[in-house]
């Protein structure tokens, strides 16, 4: 269960409590992590090889997926199928486009001769992590390779389970991933950071994965970027009077069943709600096909908390910052703008965490275990630096070179004092 904090332990109470779990010991993964990534580290291909038949079961052939087999899983996907992902890439790439037209360069002169500015540079070499998971998700190569090549990014390479289904080529393909590995796990994140004789290295990997790949990509940090450390996928809707326990349930246990470790919640001010849609969710379980992951997930971590009122409700879900959150209110606008942590905001009854997750153009690499407090999700400036620059004529070293030369005199640092005042000598 939460732990509600001190503020608001009296106005909020559980009618349904699940577990936080944002801490867990986490040592025997980590250790076997560091081994993987020493293995590969030192022995390249032959380590990636070695772990894949360890783990995968899959004797590997040549690494790198070919030109031919890519076209060869193009071909064997079903035409709907096809056209469902290119719908799912244009909407992606639209709204991939308008946030990189937001993000500007800029130079401005705010002193007389002083000149400061940045620049929007794409980062060169982008690998993306793209899960094979229970089942094949066409959307997971969407949200991770389509904003690396709207961004502008030289080389982007995907890194997949050897056992993933074919339709995942055909959606790295379409998504415009230059290179594909047929390689996964912890080795495929040490095989993008480090470089093998047949992955090259990247500057930055995204995308989410199991538990040993989210290690991973922990302790290769610092050697590249990582977008993000990812836990179990999280929804929770908050709802008053005047929300509907059946859309509730249907929209709770849809993400419920991605995982048995799935977090869903409702945030209620209506008691009679929060009854009605526990009630929907137990009738709901006895009817769903994948009620074998759902089900857990929901007896272990669902949660239903209610809320004495709106400024409860609201605070409670900052505090969760969960990574969707829906909003079924009276007036949703209303209620979105009063709400600062959140993964992805749905607004209205009829956005669905469901749209996003698939095809209606937001990323749905969020952050989960409460980083929504101070980050956002995977987005186009995930692809970018934001680099600065300065140039001064002698009006801007007259203006700044005094200042520079006290301070410096001050801090007992010689050399920079000599480098400050070298220019406004020459001058």
């Amino acid at each position: 269960m939460s732990t509600i904090p001190a503020h608001l332990s009296a106005s909020v109470r559980h009618l349904k409590a699940g577990r936080r779990d944002a801490i867990s010991d986490n040592a025997a993964i980590e250790t076997t992590v560091k081994d993987i990534i020493a293995a590969v580290r030192d022995r390249g291909d032959a380590a990636v090889r070695d772990y894949s038949k360890t783990f995968d079961k899959v004797d590997l052939g040549p690494l790198e997926i070919s030109m031919a087999e890519r076209k060869a899983a193009l071909e064997g996907l079903e035409s709907q199928s096809r056209k469902d992902t290119e719908f799912a890439i244009e909407r992606v790439r639209e709204f991939a486009k308008a946030q990189l037209a937001t993000i500007l360069p800029l130079d401005i002169e705010t002193l007389p001769g002083l000149h400061l500015g940045h620049r929007v540079i794409p980062i060169e070499k982008v690998g993306a992590y793209v899960p094979g998971g229970r089942y094949p998700l066409l959307s997971a190569p969407v949200m991770t390779l389509v904003p690396a090549k709207v961004a502008g990014c030289d080389e982007v390479i995907a890194c997949l389970p050897p056992t993933a289904h074919p339709a995942m080529i055909a959606g790295c393909h379409l998504s415009g991933a230059d290179r594909i590995f047929r390689i996964g796990g912890a080795q495929a994140i040490a095989a993008m950071a480090w470089g093998t004789e047949s992955v090259p290295s990247v500057d930055k990997i995204v995308g989410p994965g199991n538990a040993y790949v989210n290690e991973a990509k922990r302790q290769v940090f610092g050697r590249v970027g990582i977008d993000q450390l990812a836990g179990p996928s999280e929804i929770f809707i908050v709802a008053d009077e005047t929300g509907d326990p059946e859309m509730i349930a249907t929209d709770l246990l849809a993400q419920a069943e991605h995982d048995i470790r799935t977090r869903v919640g409702l945030i209620t001010t209506d008691a009679r709600l929060a009854e009605a849609v526990l009630k929907e969710v137990e009738r709901q379980l006895t009817g769903l096909s994948t009620a074998n992951v759902a089900e857990p997930a929901w007896r272990d971590y669902g949660e239903i908390a209610i809320c004495a009122d709106e400024a409860s409700m609201i605070a409670y879900s900052d505090f969760i910052a969960a990574e969707h959150l829906q909003v079924h209110t009276a007036d949703p606008h209303a209620t979105a703008k009063k709400l600062r942590n959140y993964g992805s905001l749905f607004i209205g009854e009829m956005a669905s965490v469901v749209y996003s997750d698939k095809c209606c153009g937001t990323n749905h690499t969020l952050p989960t275990m409460a980083a929504a407090r101070y980050t956002g999700g995977l987005w186009v400036g995930s692809y970018v630096k934001i680099c600065t620059h300065q140039w001064l004529d002698a009006r801007g070293v007259a203006a700044v070179a005094p200042p520079a030369v006290r301070q410096s005199a001050t801090e007992g640092l010689e050399g920079h004092r000599r480098a400050a005042a070298f220019r406004q000598n020459r001058q």
